[in-house]
Protein backbone atom coordinates (compact mmCIF):
# COMPACT_ATOMS: atom_id res chain seq x y z
CA UNK A 1 0.00 0.00 0.00
CA UNK A 2 1.84 3.27 -1.16
CA UNK A 3 2.23 6.23 1.15
CA UNK A 4 -0.95 8.21 -0.28
CA UNK A 5 -3.32 5.78 0.13
CA UNK A 6 -2.40 5.37 3.73
CA UNK A 7 -2.65 8.71 4.10
CA UNK A 8 -6.12 8.74 2.34
CA UNK A 9 -6.49 5.85 4.85
CA UNK A 10 -5.85 8.39 7.94
CA UNK A 11 -8.25 11.02 7.31
CA UNK A 12 -11.24 8.18 6.75
CA UNK A 13 -10.14 6.58 10.42
CA UNK A 14 -9.57 9.58 12.18
CA UNK A 15 -13.00 9.74 13.35
CA UNK A 16 -13.26 5.76 13.59
CA UNK A 17 -13.26 3.77 17.04
CA UNK A 18 -10.76 0.66 16.49
CA UNK A 19 -13.55 -1.58 16.87
CA UNK A 20 -14.94 0.01 13.67
CA UNK A 21 -12.22 0.92 11.55
CA UNK A 22 -11.26 -1.34 8.72
CA UNK A 23 -8.04 -3.51 8.59
CA UNK A 24 -5.38 -2.36 6.13
CA UNK A 25 -2.92 -4.77 5.49
CA UNK A 26 0.96 -3.81 4.73
CA UNK A 27 4.05 -5.62 4.23
CA UNK A 28 7.06 -4.76 6.65
CA UNK A 29 9.26 -2.75 4.13
CA UNK A 30 6.17 -0.45 3.48
CA UNK A 31 5.35 -0.31 7.36
CA UNK A 32 8.87 0.85 7.91
CA UNK A 33 8.65 3.47 4.50
CA UNK A 34 6.04 5.45 6.24
CA UNK A 35 7.78 5.27 9.37
CA UNK A 36 10.67 7.01 8.40
CA UNK A 37 8.44 9.17 5.92
CA UNK A 38 8.20 11.35 9.56
CA UNK A 39 4.29 11.74 9.56
CA UNK A 40 3.48 11.10 13.59
CA UNK A 41 -0.52 11.05 12.70
CA UNK A 42 -0.22 8.14 10.16
CA UNK A 43 2.75 6.63 12.41
CA UNK A 44 0.41 6.51 14.92
CA UNK A 45 -1.76 4.51 13.12
CA UNK A 46 0.67 1.94 12.13
CA UNK A 47 0.52 0.42 16.24
CA UNK A 48 -2.95 -0.15 16.58
CA UNK A 49 -5.57 -2.78 15.34
CA UNK A 50 -6.49 -0.66 12.57
CA UNK A 51 -3.48 -1.64 10.12
CA UNK A 52 -1.81 -5.02 10.37
CA UNK A 53 1.42 -5.91 9.19
CA UNK A 54 1.61 -8.58 6.99
CA UNK A 55 4.44 -11.10 5.13
CA UNK A 56 4.80 -10.91 1.37
CA UNK A 57 3.62 -13.99 -0.17
CA UNK A 58 5.96 -16.79 -0.09
CA UNK A 59 7.82 -17.91 -3.60
CA UNK A 60 6.66 -21.66 -4.88
CA UNK A 61 9.04 -24.48 -4.40
CA UNK A 62 11.05 -24.90 -7.63
CA UNK A 63 10.69 -28.64 -8.79
CA UNK A 64 13.22 -31.41 -10.02
CA UNK A 65 11.29 -34.16 -11.07
CA UNK A 66 14.60 -36.58 -9.88
CA UNK A 67 14.90 -38.70 -7.04
CA UNK A 68 18.27 -36.70 -6.65
CA UNK A 69 16.03 -33.63 -5.73
CA UNK A 70 13.47 -35.53 -3.67
CA UNK A 71 16.42 -37.35 -1.75
CA UNK A 72 17.91 -33.57 -0.41
CA UNK A 73 14.49 -32.80 1.11
CA UNK A 74 13.72 -33.80 4.76
CA UNK A 75 10.70 -36.14 5.66
CA UNK A 76 7.61 -34.14 5.84
CA UNK A 77 5.04 -34.15 8.80
CA UNK A 78 2.33 -34.58 6.66
CA UNK A 79 -1.57 -32.81 7.23
CA UNK A 80 -4.40 -34.91 6.48
CA UNK A 81 -4.88 -34.80 3.21
CA UNK A 82 -1.33 -34.65 2.21
CA UNK A 83 -1.19 -38.21 3.70
CA UNK A 84 -4.59 -38.94 1.79
CA UNK A 85 -2.48 -38.35 -0.99
CA UNK A 86 0.53 -40.06 -0.20
CA UNK A 87 -1.40 -43.36 -0.26
CA UNK A 88 -3.16 -42.90 -3.27
CA UNK A 89 0.45 -42.06 -4.80
CA UNK A 90 1.90 -45.69 -2.69
CA UNK A 91 -1.17 -47.44 -4.31
CA UNK A 92 -1.70 -45.92 -7.72
CA UNK A 93 2.13 -45.21 -8.47
CA UNK A 94 5.15 -46.31 -6.17
CA UNK A 95 6.73 -47.69 -9.10
CA UNK A 96 6.61 -44.64 -11.35
CA UNK A 97 9.59 -42.30 -11.98
CA UNK A 98 9.65 -39.38 -9.84
CA UNK A 99 7.81 -37.60 -12.66
CA UNK A 100 4.74 -40.03 -13.58
CA UNK A 101 4.06 -39.68 -9.44
CA UNK A 102 3.72 -35.94 -9.84
CA UNK A 103 1.91 -36.27 -12.67
CA UNK A 104 -0.12 -38.97 -11.05
CA UNK A 105 -0.73 -36.09 -7.73
CA UNK A 106 -1.50 -33.29 -10.20
CA UNK A 107 -4.47 -35.35 -11.90
CA UNK A 108 -6.23 -35.52 -7.95
CA UNK A 109 -5.03 -31.90 -7.59
CA UNK A 110 -6.94 -31.20 -10.70
CA UNK A 111 -9.83 -33.22 -9.54
CA UNK A 112 -10.26 -31.13 -6.11
CA UNK A 113 -10.32 -28.10 -8.59
CA UNK A 114 -12.62 -29.08 -10.83
CA UNK A 115 -16.81 -28.41 -9.74
CA UNK A 116 -17.11 -32.28 -11.05
CA UNK A 117 -15.51 -33.56 -8.15
CA UNK A 118 -15.04 -33.69 -4.73
CA UNK A 119 -12.90 -30.74 -2.80
CA UNK A 120 -10.76 -31.96 -0.80
CA UNK A 121 -7.80 -34.42 -1.05
CA UNK A 122 -9.64 -37.52 0.75
CA UNK A 123 -12.42 -36.54 -1.03
CA UNK A 124 -11.64 -37.14 -4.17
CA UNK A 125 -9.39 -40.36 -3.49
CA UNK A 126 -12.26 -41.81 -1.52
CA UNK A 127 -15.21 -40.95 -4.13
CA UNK A 128 -17.20 -44.11 -4.96
CA UNK A 129 -15.21 -45.95 -2.07
CA UNK A 130 -17.91 -49.02 -0.81
CA UNK A 131 -19.60 -49.26 -4.35
CA UNK A 132 -19.15 -51.96 -6.48
CA UNK A 133 -16.98 -50.91 -10.15
CA UNK A 134 -18.14 -47.30 -9.15
CA UNK A 135 -14.68 -46.07 -6.94
CA UNK A 136 -12.53 -43.66 -8.54
CA UNK A 137 -9.35 -45.29 -7.65
CA UNK A 138 -8.99 -49.08 -7.77
CA UNK A 139 -7.17 -50.00 -4.43
CA UNK A 140 -9.72 -48.29 -2.13
CA UNK A 141 -12.17 -51.20 -3.28
CA UNK A 142 -10.18 -54.26 -4.31
CA UNK A 143 -10.69 -55.53 -1.44
CA UNK A 144 -7.11 -55.90 -0.06
CA UNK A 145 -6.08 -54.13 3.31
CA UNK A 146 -3.91 -50.91 2.40
CA UNK A 147 -0.36 -51.58 3.87
CA UNK A 148 2.44 -49.98 2.74
CA UNK A 149 5.15 -52.01 3.83
CA UNK A 150 7.77 -50.68 1.36
CA UNK A 151 9.32 -47.93 3.54
CA UNK A 152 11.85 -46.44 0.76
CA UNK A 153 8.61 -45.98 -1.69
CA UNK A 154 6.63 -44.70 1.00
CA UNK A 155 9.32 -41.78 1.86
CA UNK A 156 9.66 -40.84 -1.74
CA UNK A 157 5.45 -40.39 -2.22
CA UNK A 158 5.26 -38.45 0.87
CA UNK A 159 7.42 -36.09 -0.28
CA UNK A 160 5.77 -35.71 -3.66
CA UNK A 161 2.35 -35.39 -2.04
CA UNK A 162 4.15 -33.42 0.96
CA UNK A 163 4.94 -30.69 -2.19
CA UNK A 164 1.84 -30.81 -4.30
CA UNK A 165 -0.60 -30.31 -1.14
CA UNK A 166 1.08 -27.27 -0.42
CA UNK A 167 -0.24 -25.70 -3.83
CA UNK A 168 2.67 -26.61 -6.72
CA UNK A 169 2.56 -25.84 -9.87
CA UNK A 170 1.01 -28.96 -12.21
CA UNK A 171 2.52 -28.17 -15.74
CA UNK A 172 3.26 -32.35 -16.69
CA UNK A 173 -0.53 -32.93 -17.03
CA UNK A 174 -1.83 -29.57 -18.88
CA UNK A 175 -5.24 -29.60 -16.49
CA UNK A 176 -5.64 -33.60 -16.43
CA UNK A 177 -8.41 -35.44 -14.72
CA UNK A 178 -8.14 -38.63 -15.76
CA UNK A 179 -5.35 -41.39 -16.41
CA UNK A 180 -4.66 -44.82 -16.69
CA UNK A 181 -2.11 -47.03 -17.53
CA UNK A 182 -0.56 -48.37 -20.45
CA UNK A 183 -1.63 -51.95 -20.02
CA UNK A 184 -5.67 -50.86 -20.49
CA UNK A 185 -7.71 -49.49 -22.97
CA UNK A 186 -10.63 -48.03 -21.53
CA UNK A 187 -13.61 -47.43 -22.95
CA UNK A 188 -14.49 -43.58 -21.38
CA UNK A 189 -10.85 -42.67 -22.73
CA UNK A 190 -12.35 -42.43 -26.18
CA UNK A 191 -14.32 -39.50 -25.11
CA UNK A 192 -11.38 -37.53 -23.97
CA UNK A 193 -8.51 -35.42 -25.07
CA UNK A 194 -5.33 -37.32 -24.16
CA UNK A 195 -3.25 -34.29 -22.63
CA UNK A 196 0.36 -36.45 -21.86
CA UNK A 197 2.04 -39.43 -21.82
CA UNK A 198 4.54 -40.01 -18.73
CA UNK A 199 5.94 -43.40 -17.91
CA UNK A 200 3.29 -46.09 -17.92
CA UNK A 201 0.26 -43.55 -17.52
CA UNK A 202 -2.19 -41.42 -20.83
CA UNK A 203 -3.19 -38.77 -18.98
CA UNK A 204 -6.72 -37.38 -20.48
CA UNK A 205 -9.19 -34.10 -19.56
CA UNK A 206 -12.43 -33.03 -21.24
CA UNK A 207 -11.55 -30.31 -23.40
CA UNK A 208 -7.69 -30.20 -24.28
CA UNK A 209 -4.43 -30.40 -26.79
CA UNK A 210 -2.75 -33.30 -27.02
CA UNK A 211 0.99 -33.53 -25.75
CA UNK A 212 3.61 -35.91 -25.31
CA UNK A 213 6.28 -36.13 -22.39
Amino acid sequence: MKFGMIAGAFLLLAGVSHAEGTVYDLTSAEKSGIMAGGDTRIAAFLDTDVIREVRPKARRQKIEYTRKFLNALPQPKLSEQASCLAEALYFEARGESVKGQFAVAEVIMNRVDSPAFPDSICGVIHQGTGRKYACQFTYTCDGYPEVMSEKSALHQVSKVAGIMARGAERPLTHGATYYHTLRVRPAWARKFSRTATIGVHHFYSRHTRLSSN
